[in-house]
């Protein structure tokens, strides 16, 4: 890595000093041999000896990082940044730990300190665009904004510079900020997104679709209008967890060049009656002032869930409240179409009420499957491409990840993409990511696997008949329990039930398994 903060950073300032020094290098020694807690024994001797050794201090974070030390870890990195201001790699750190406790807005502040210490900084312009497309900013529209911030700080304290969670820069605030009063929403965010569907690997019959009826509608409302065709509709994708249902929406959005508003179900529901049903409602009002539009509803079901019978009040009949307003603005959208798209995510489509699956609300219902061998492979090549690489086997890669999503094999690459990075800071030489450090990753059980073996085997006795031996008045009787699906969905989710089946099947899991294990200790 670039301007790592080993002995030669030190150099010009102060001599360090020799008995740190041997510490310093066994407690690299101990890193290498992933004896963490030995490491961090002899930086902290290292640092003992030598105070402004910044090297210790930044090793030590390292490994308090890996651990998950949060706090100790920035407390040595500060320390670091007073010693060597302009070094890249200390922000690079704090970013991460940032974005592994999920505050976004703080790792993009870091990322982007890295980026201005070395402009040439490869990782961390990686890593601030990667920021950059989960908090939807344009960077060229937060540039001038962020090197503005960046320079107030840099003249504070660096205990002081860190910025808070709830502070956004003004790019943000014009566009892509929500706000809520007494639990009411007062305006919805909303962004163009920059995906395009020649970013979605696979998937190739969802992307006709998707641009057929929806991105086609949006470009040329006028050739709809002629044939008598909707403008705005609701489409429901679902399918297991980490598939790429979102990303696929931003990619629609992407293609027609429509606003996107995120309805989040934490900022809909509200504990006072009547607050969800008005908050359902500008929602809808601040699509319409913005078309055209497409509203994403993630993980719909836990809004629209099935209305019951029983009970009049408390959170069941707040609910049933909320899914009939919700019928009222799909209503609204097929009656009066204005280039408004409805959108929604859900892992469990059995979950929804029927009344939003009929025709005119979410009618069109899709379902996105797990990565097949080709896929797989494109995305191991897609994840790497920005990383120095060498030799890597794609196919080997996609048969040791068999039935594993997107998700899963974006988070493989980046863990064994830290492995030659950490290599070139302890030894101040580049070394390329290679197929040992993905099989090292895939063979560490605490840190690779397959989301969807336990997302399977956790929906099946939600989708599956079962047949139970019951012993009643001292005879065995057999008893058929349903999954939750009516005879209608059974047949709308065939799809998804026969891929459920399947992926449960004793003999399927053992071949899967020995897939995997074939692939990633033989070949």
């Amino acid at each position: 890595m670039a301007g790592a903060p080993d002995d030669s950073n030190n150099k010009g300032k102060h001599e360090v000093d020799p008995k740190a020094k041997e510490h310093w290098m066994r407690g690299n020694s101990f890193f290498d041999e992933s004896k963490f807690d030995d490491a961090i024994a002899e930086y902290t001797e290292a640092i003992n000896i030598d105070k402004e050794y910044s090297s210790a201090y930044f090793n030590r974070a390292l490994n308090y990082v890996i651990q998950k030390d949060f706090d100790s870890a920035r407390r040595d990195l500060q320390v670091v940044m007073e010693l060597e201001p302009k070094s890249p790699d200390a922000p690079l750190l704090m970013g991460d730990i940032s974005e592994q406790s999920n505050d976004l807005l703080s790792a993009r502040f870091w990322y982007e300190r890295a980026v201005t210490n070395d402009p040439n900084y490869t990782e961390g312009k990686n890593r601030l665009e990667h920021i950059d497309s989960l908090l939807h900013i344009d960077a060229k529209e937060v540039a001038t904004e962020t090197k503005s911030q960046m320079d107030l700080n840099a003249q504070k304290p660096i205990a002081q510079s860190m910025p808070m969670p709830q502070k956004s820069t003004k790019a943000q605030q014009n566009k892509d900020e929500t706000v809520i009063q007494d639990g009411q929403i007062k305006k919805m965010s909303f962004y163009k997104s920059t995906i395009k569907f020649d970013m979605v690997i696979g998937l190739n019959k969802v992307k006709k679709y998707m641009n057929d009826n929806i991105v086609l509608a949006l470009k040329k409302p006028e050739l709809f209008k002629k044939y008598g065709k909707k403008l705005g509709t609701g489409t429901l994708l679902y399918g297991p967890p980490g598939v790429g249902k979102t990303y696929i929406i931003n990619a629609v959005a992407g293609e027609a060049g429509a606003n996107v508003i995120i309805a989040r179900i934490n900022q809909i529901v509200d504990m006072y009656t009547g607050n969800t049903e008005k908050n359902l409602h500008a929602i809808f009002e601040q699509a319409r002032d913005n078309a055209p539009c497409i509203i994403i509803f993630d993980e719909v079901d836990a809004l629209g869930v099935k209305r019951s019978g029983g009970g009049e009040g408390g959170e069941s009949s707040a609910m049933r409240l909320a899914v009939n307003q919700f019928l009222v603005e799909m209503n609204g959208i097929e009656s009066n179409p204005e280039g408004i798209f409805v959108m929604g995510t859900t892992n469990q489509p059995w979950d929804i009420d029927a009344a939003l699956k009929r025709s005119g609300r979410f009618s069109d219902a899709i379902y996105l499957s797990p990565p097949r061998y080709k896929d797989r492979k494109m995305l191991f090549e897609l994840y790497t491409r920005n990383k120095p690489r060498h030799r890597l086997s794609y196919g080997r890669l996609s048969r040791a990840t068999a039935g594993y999503s997107p998700a899963d094999i974006e988070k493989i690459c980046d863990k064994a993409a830290m492995r030659p990075l950490l290599h070139e800071h302890t030894r101040n030489k580049e070394r390329k990511l290679n197929m040992k450090d993905m099989m090292s990753i895939l063979k560490d059980k605490d840190v690779s696997g397959s989301s969807l073996d336990e997302w399977y085997a956790m929906v099946k006795k939600d989708v599956i008949s079962k047949t139970e031996t019951q012993i009643v008045d001292g005879k065995k009787q057999e008893i058929v329990k349903e999954g939750k699906l009516d005879p209608q969905e059974k047949i709308l989710y065939k799809t998804m039930i026969n891929d459920i089946k399947k992926n449960t099947n004793s003999t399927r899991i053992l071949i899967k398994r020995f897939v995997r294990w074939w692939a990633r200790h033989i070949f």
